[in-house]
Order: structure tokens, then sequence, then C-alpha cells
């Protein structure tokens, strides 16, 4: 029961991720200041538990246990310097940025389709090339599909770019998003980094980095921000579900999926994320359901179903992605 519970609370999770997201750029925050809230509300919980980690770690290296103190920012992330920061650029800064961004200028259908979609088809093609990972005959099958179903969806933004509209931007971001979850992905494979030890050193290094250089733009006028004339209750829940539901609920929730399901499975699960919050989209953001959302979701959602089914016997490495994320998600490695 609690493997059953875990994976609902994660499909729960990255799916309202995609709708929470796309709503709230039709209120006060803007992109930055959800990134902003997002990295807050994760750092309450997960950087008290970083730095419990790294006394603990050297406390076991007093007693001769080799590698148990690596440590870096203070003692607030429980992997090295170099580690916590490969990662936390892709994971942590460089996804929320562009994850939050795109929400400003497309619907939350194609973001659906966009960033759980793309995941798999960045994330193969950069193990490819970085891990050295052989792409079997299923698997190229599977993200061709995957291909067809972006292209459906993106595709006809895109085509309109000339045109004036700003769809296509949002739909660029999206992709940009999954290709920066991947090369966490890999990063965090390539390290055999743990679920729990990375999500704490990317919210580490996205605290010790992002916000103080966001602050300093704030107070020079460079970048907007409404974080001081928002409500405080809008403020107070995008840290309570970005940071505490996207990046730490999910987080832990998709580590016992893995546990309890494997990572096939877990992934083929996962998979109902982008028909879910597509629809969700429709129910609660009034969006429409065109026909070449509906054909991107089969594609994509196949595609990634397919690739899986003969993707078992890899060496991949279960990784936790932010919720998004979705995932989505700053938050969740990846498995597919």
């Amino acid at each position: 029961m609690l493997g059953i519970g875990a994976a609902v609370v994660t499909v729960l999770v990255w799916t309202a991720f995609i709708v929470i997201a796309r709503a709230s750029a039709g209120r006060s925050l803007t992109p930055f200041d959800l990134a902003c809230a997002r990295i807050c509300g994760a750092s309450l919980v997960l950087v008290p538990w970083g730095a419990w980690l790294v006394m603990k770690g050297r406390r076991a290296a007093r007693q001769g246990q080799a590698g148990a103190a690596v440590s870096s920012f203070f003692g607030l992330s429980p992997l090295s310097l170099r580690v916590t920061a490969a990662a936390g650029i892709f994971g942590g800064v460089a996804y929320a940025m562009a994850a939050y961004s795109g929400f400003f200028f497309a619907p939350a259908g194609h973001a659906s389709v966009l960033m759980p979609g793309s995941l798999p088809l960045w994330t193969t093609l950069l193990a490819a090339l970085v891990l050295r990972e052989r792409i079997t005959p299923m698997r190229a099958l599977g993200l061709a599909m995957i291909v067809a179903g972006d292209l459906v969806v993106g595709g006809r933004s895109l085509l309109h770019a000339f045109e004036g509209g700003e769809v296509w931007k949002g739909d660029l971001l999206f992709m940009a998003a999954a290709f920066c979850w991947a090369c966490y992905s890999v990063v965090a494979r390539r390290h055999g980094l743990d679920a729990v030890r990375a999500t704490i050193a990317i919210t580490v290094f996205a605290l010790m980095t992002y916000v103080p250089v966001y602050a300093l733009l704030v107070a020079g006028g460079q970048v907007a921000s409404h974080l001081g004339t928002a409500p405080w209750r809008e403020v107070a829940f995008q840290m309570a579900f970005q940071g505490g539901g996207s990046v730490v609920i999910s987080g832990i929730t998709f580590t016992r999926m893995v546990q309890h399901f494997g990572p096939v499975r877990t992934t083929m699960i996962t998979a109902l994320v982008p028909g879910l919050s597509a629809f969700g989209a429709v129910i609660w953001l009034g969006e429409p359901l065109y026909w070449n959302l509906v054909a991107g979701l089969l594609l994509v959602t196949a595609g990634i179903l397919f690739g899986v089914q003969k993707s078992a016997p890899a060496r991949a490495l279960p990784l936790v992605p932010l919720a998004s994320s979705s995932a989505p998600v700053m938050g969740r490695p990846t498995n597919v």
C-alpha cells in the first residue's frame, strides 16, 4: 500500500505542478519570483536536512569511514563543490527559470507534452553522447514517436512565430527546461548520486547562487519583482507547493516508487502525467483541447511506454525529477 500511495502522490503532484504553474502565470508573481519562492520553500526543509547529513558524515569520518565527510557550501550540501555546482546549475537554477518562464507564453497543454515528453528524448541522446549508452532500435522507435508528438504540438506555434504570436517562445522554453533536467539526470547518473542528497545539493546551490543574485538585480532595478506587493497568501502557497510539494514531497515519493515498483514500471506510471495534466488544464483552466494536442499526447505517451518496454535491462540509475515536473521539477531526478 505504501508504494501505491507514493505513486498516487507523485502523479498528482507532477500533474498539479503543470496546472498550478500555468494558473500562477496569470496572477501577481513573475516567473523569477516563482523560482525564488520554490527555492526558498524547499530550502526550509532541505537545507537543515543537508546540514544534518553533513554533520552525521563528519562523525562517521572521525570513526574512520572513508569519504563520509564530503560536503560543500559551508557544510550545507552533502556533495562535493564540483558535483553540487554541476547538478545545481541544470537541475536547480536553469530548469526552474526556463520552466516557469515558459508558462507565461504557452498553455499548460503544451507543457504537458513538451516537458515530460521531451525529457526521455534529451536524456537518451545525452546518455548516448556522454555515458556511451547504446540506443536500441526499439528505444529509437519510441523516441521517434516522442519527436513526432512534440512536432504535432509545438510545430504549429513555430510556424506562426513571424505572425506576432508568442506561444512558440513558451514551447521552446519548455523544451529547454526538459533539456536542462536531462543534463542534470546525466550528471546524477554519471556520479551515481543518491536521490535525497542530490535534491538537497541542487536546492543548496540554488539558494546560495540564484537568490542573492536575484535580490541584487531586483534592488538595482534590472529585474522586476512582485514579491513585496503580492498577497502574502499567494507567496506562502507558492513556497509551500512549488518548494515543499514539487521538490520535497514528490522527491521522496518518487524515490519510494522506484524502490517499490522498479525504474521501468515507475516510468510507465509517470507516463500518465502528460495526459492528466493536459485534461486538467481543460477542466480547471478552460484551455481548448485541439486535435493536435490530443494527437501529440497519444504519440508522446506511446513513445515513452514503447521505449521503456525495451530499456528494462539498461543500467540507468533511477533519479528523482522535480515535478517537474515534471515535472515535473528542481527536485526530482528522472529515470528515463
